[in-house]
């Protein structure tokens, strides 16, 4: 018989009533009462997160591609290897703490079975990203060289890219050289841009292609890190994907070792982008040709800034897109023609043999384009499709797309930090989500109505789809280009089924009936077709408006957008809004994001000034009237300003000398000097002193002599060589660098120290150089 237990009524036998015990109940203490509620609120807390993840069920397994994503975004985001170290041995440390709070085989915690699996399937999932990335940059890495030098090459050819749109060959050699330039040392990679001018009237020499061996002599620059907090980061690129050195050539270019058989996947794709060309001319020949072999060095810079601020870029790219195109044509071809057999219908599984189909076709035009890694990408994602396919399976599912990631990732981990992977597996997500909610079901489910509104439906359902990818795009395209367009979805609705279903298909008729001679009526079509592509995407980027620069967004704001994104497109049902409230908070911060009022490249020959008119329109004032095309979109991109810069010589409010320039700015409730170097010519140590002790800010190209001391900060060649580009905002007092995104990864190094002293020019007098100013 079991023991009945003794329940208090207010007065025990012997021992008073409850109210004179003088040890407390856990209701008469305030500690003891808020550590129930917070055992019971845990408790309840813990269950109904059990019960979720129980319920979502396959629904979880696209969360390990993301816990490997961030694994490897920490390893960029963190600095160095001791805090890598600790982030992977704090993963292990998660998993072993899941382990030992509910320990496996326990019957008791078997309630926790789902908590369990999450934690630890996490953890060690999002170590491994970081051990994958380290170990990708310890075996790819290239070590750049250590400064510019003109040097004597002779190297093999790895890779020949034709760029006629520029004017040049770029030529990617391996090559031998030493720090002090001679032909020994260890062997690089080199990328060396070649002017079709420097091969003479004979043009590109016979034989000049991979394999071959060159001399020529070139000008190597280190690959270039930002200019700009922001800004692209080559030197990373570079780093991985082991170039060394980038450069020019100067002077003739000698082929030593001709190749003479010329039948690679190269050539073959050389080839027929000439072809193309040939049959269609000017700008939609260009394009032709990018679609057929992958080859966009015909693409003018006006053209494909048209299609940048269109929202067009990526037909461009061959990517997900045209790789689909290419194996639905084959898959839905070789399926239609087979089943017209009615002795293999009934033998053969046709979604099986069009599968087989497709992948061939899909492999050979990935191979074809030149097997980048966003075609890769694609391809392989397209593959997984064919195969859910020929297993009857659903082939649009969070699990593929999760499959295909976690593959890409763990051959190129270091294309997380990209845009293309990124935009690429964005656009399928809000796809796939899109296509698995309730309301477009409904939508789409299958009625009795004529073929107009059929087709009214559909244009209905591709241009809600377009907006859908263009706001899960929007924050990417902000992080990596500062702007956004603003048409893209309503120009997309017209040009991706031009591409798809007009331009493409004929491109391939094209050239099949090319082979019998009769190829012209369809390279008209095609002409006509992508001629009216650029029209639209001139017309789209021409409209006010079509384009928003805004400057760069922290990262704390796209992480809460990632997050708020993932969250409403992998799980389903009303639990995804929750994923509305960081995506809300990110829109807040990014809406606020303070404009630099100053911006400084890391050579200090550029400096850009954000000020406004009287009547509130931004202005970018810049040091030097650049004419390089990349430096001035940097400085209006990070500015925000779509207007021109205005040279600071002209700028009513600076004084310029030869050497100088000063202009103060009322930002923060007081007034901020600035002094500009804008050139060499060298200025009396004693006159350069006064100046800087006038100055807030000095910012010069060279080294400034330790007299000059101004009141908050002196960028010149020293600062400028440790820290990169400047973002600074005076208002809060805050300098952003590119070196504080750097840490000490392989790509970034700190220069050497220089030991020197400030000496004037021989011939200066006191003064000079600061006249005017």
């Amino acid at each position: 018989m079991r023991d009945v237990p003794i329940i208090p009524m207010g007065e025990e036998p012997g021992g008073g009533d409850a109210a004179g015990d003088p040890r407390p109940r856990p209701w008469q203490s305030a500690q003891g009462l808020s550590s129930i509620a917070g055992s019971v609120w845990r408790g309840r807390g813990l269950d109904a997160a059990e019960r979720f993840l129980g319920e979502a069920g396959f629904e979880r397994a696209p969360w390990l591609a993301v816990a490997f994503a961030a694994g490897i975004l920490a390893w960029f985001a963190l600095p160095g290897p001791w805090q890598w170290s600790a982030a992977v041995a704090g993963g292990a440390a998660a998993a072993l703490a899941a382990l030992a709070v509910w320990p496996l085989g326990s019957h008791a915690d078997e309630t926790r079975a789902n908590l369990r699996l999450a934690c630890v399937s996490c953890a060690l999932v999002f170590a491994f990203g970081i051990a994958a990335v380290w170990a990708r940059s310890g075996l790819v890495g290239a070590e750049p060289i250590a400064r510019p030098m003109v040097v004597m090459i002779d190297g093999k050819v790895l890779e020949r890219e034709d760029q006629p749109a520029e004017g040049r060959l770029r030529l990617t050699l391996a090559m031998r050289i030493a720090e002090d330039g001679a032909q020994s040392g260890v062997a690089r990679k080199v990328r060396v841009n070649v002017p079709l001018a420097a091969l003479g009237e004979g043009g590109i020499p016979a034989g000049l292609s991979e394999g071959a061996v060159v001399r020529l002599r070139a000008r190597l620059m280190p690959p270039a890190s930002p200019m700009l907090p922001g800004s692209y980061d080559f030197a990373r690129a570079a780093w991985f994907s082991g170039l060394a050195a980038t450069g020019t050539i100067v002077g003739p270019l000698t082929v030593l070792r001709p190749v003479t058989q010329t039948g690679g996947i190269a050539a073959v794709q050389r080839a027929l982008a000439k072809h193309v060309r040939s049959r269609v001319a000017g700008s939609p020949g260009a394009i032709a040709s990018a679609f057929a072999s992958g080859d966009r060095g015909g693409i003018t810079e006006t053209d494909a800034s048209a299609m940048r601020d269109a929202g067009l870029t990526h037909l461009l790219s061959i990517s997900g897109l045209h790789v689909s195109a290419v194996i639905a044509a084959a898959y839905f071809a070789v399926l239609r023609v087979l089943a017209l057999w009615p002795a293999l219908a009934l033998r053969v599984r046709l979604p099986v043999a069009a599968s087989a189909a497709g992948a061939l076709a899909g492999i050979g035009y990935t191979l074809l384009t030149g097997a980048e890694v966003p075609t890769v990408r694609s391809c392989v994602a397209a593959l997984l499709v064919l195969g859910a396919l020929a297993l009857g399976r659903d082939a649009l599912s969070m699990r593929m797309l999760a499959l295909a990631a976690g593959f890409v990732l763990l051959l190129w981990p270091e294309s997380a930090v990209g845009p293309s992977f990124q935009m690429s597996f964005t656009a399928v997500l809000a796809l796939i989500a899109l296509s698995n909610a309730a309301p477009i079901k409904a939508f789409l489910a299958p009625r009795e109505e004529p073929w107009l509104n059929r087709i009214g439906r559909h244009t209905v359902l591709l241009f809600v789809t377009g907006v859908a990818v263009e706001l899960a795009l929007m924050p990417i395209v902000v992080f990596h280009f500062h702007r956004a367009g603003m048409y893209g979805a309503l120009a997309n609705v017209v040009a991706i089924p031009l591409v798809t279903f007009v331009a493409m298909p004929l491109i391939a008729m094209a050239l099949l009936a090319d082979l019998i001679g009769a190829g012209a009526p369809f390279w008209w079509v095609v002409e006509q077709a992508l001629g009216l592509l650029l029209r639209i995407a001139h017309f789209t980027a021409g409209q006010a408006g079509a384009v928003r620069l805004m400057p760069q967004i922290g990262g704390l704001t796209i992480a809460l957008f990632a997050v708020g994104g993932l969250w409403l497109g992998l799980w389903r049902g009303r639990v995804r809004l929750a994923g509305l409230v960081p995506v809300a908070a990110a829109s807040v911060l990014a809406a606020m994001t303070p404009v630099p009022d100053l911006l400084v490249a890391g050579d200090g020959q550029q400096v850009g000034i954000t000020v406004h008119d009287p009547d509130g329109t931004a202005r970018l004032i810049s040091l030097r009237d650049s004419r390089s095309s990349y430096t001035r979109e940097n400085l209006m991109e990070l500015a925000g300003v779509a207007a021109d810069p205005v040279p600071i010589a002209t700028w009513p409010g600076a004084r310029c000398s030869s050497a100088f320039c000063t202009v103060t700015l009322t930002r923060g409730g007081r007034n901020w000097v600035l002094l500009l170097g804008r050139g060499r010519e060298m200025v009396e140590e004693r006159a350069l002193a006064a100046a800087c002790r006038k100055a807030d800010i000095v910012v010069s190209e060279r080294f400034l002599p330790r007299s000059c001391r101004p009141r908050w900060l002196k960028a010149d060649r020293r600062y400028l060589e440790r820290s990169g580009g400047l973002a600074i905002d005076l208002a809060g007092r805050r300098i952003t660098s590119v070196a504080q995104s750097q840490g000490e990864h392989g790509w970034w190094r700190d220069p050497p120290p220089r030991v020197g002293k400030y000496r004037p020019h021989p011939q200066s007098r006191p003064g000079e150089g600061l006249k005017g100013v």
